[in-house]
């Protein structure tokens, strides 16, 4: 059993690195496009980006996070200042949500929400959905939403690891870093949540105008074969 917290906290640390690894050279494999077959030859592959629709957006959505992670996990090999390390990280994060927020949400998936404070001092939310979907690929869809729901667990994990190892500066780091991902994550769930229920209730609307029009069409046509049928 490991009994020293900041330990414990090194060794989560590096775990979860070694993952993040992986999940990164998983994804530049994608990116770039290479693939190997059963004979053991590499083939080329059709890269992530060129699947894109809007691959300038698609790398600043990715981009951001990956940068405020790393500054986090390796700042302090390039920087013993804490202050400068966290500035950075606030910064990178901070950036990261208002892309998310304001372009790659409306250009990958077709969405944006922004929430607006009343006179009495009440919240209302307020969405937006695209109509016309065919400018959103499979590829910007897939990636918008697994890191949207990836980083606010990721980042909770390292609030739980400075946390046990009474690393509180840090922590403040994470829990900012939780605050910025969970509402952006709140934020699109709901919105989603609205668009569906928008196309359904077209839908609903669409369905009930063609009933009421066969309907009416029918109960004309007949009074107007009936009509003929006395005149004779």
């Amino acid at each position: 059993l490991v009994k020293d917290p900041s330990c414990l906290s090194n060794i989560l640390a590096v775990k979860m690195s070694s993952l993040l690894g992986e999940v990164a050279s998983a994804v530049t494999k994608s990116v770039m496009g290479d693939s190997s077959n059963e004979s053991g030859r590499t083939e080329p592959q059709e890269s992530m980006l060129k699947r894109s629709n809007h691959p300038t957006a698609l790398l600043f959505h990715v981009g951001f996070k990956a940068a405020a992670l790393f500054v986090y996990i390796f700042g302090s090999v390039f920087s013993r200042s804490f202050v400068v390390s966290f500035v950075i990280v606030v910064l990178l994060l901070a950036f990261d949500f208002w892309t998310v927020k304001n372009v790659s949400g409306r250009l990958l998936v077709g969405l944006r929400w922004w929430n607006e404070v009343r006179e009495d001092g009440s919240n209302e939310w307020r969405f937006e959905s695209r109509e016309d979907t065919s400018r959103i690929s499979d590829v910007d869809s897939r990636v918008f939403w697994f890191t949207l729901w990836l980083m606010p667990i990721v980042w909770g994990f390292f609030t739980i690891s400075t946390f046990f190892s009474f690393n509180y500066g840090w922590m403040l780091c994470c829990i900012v870093a939780v605050c910025l991902s969970g509402a952006n994550l709140y934020g699109y769930i709901k919105c989603s949540r609205a668009a569906k229920a928008k196309v359904g209730s077209l839908a609903s609307s669409v369905a009930s105008g063609v009933l009421q029009q066969q309907f009416v069409s029918r109960f004309t046509g007949g009074s107007s074969s009936t009509a003929g049928a006395n005149n004779v």
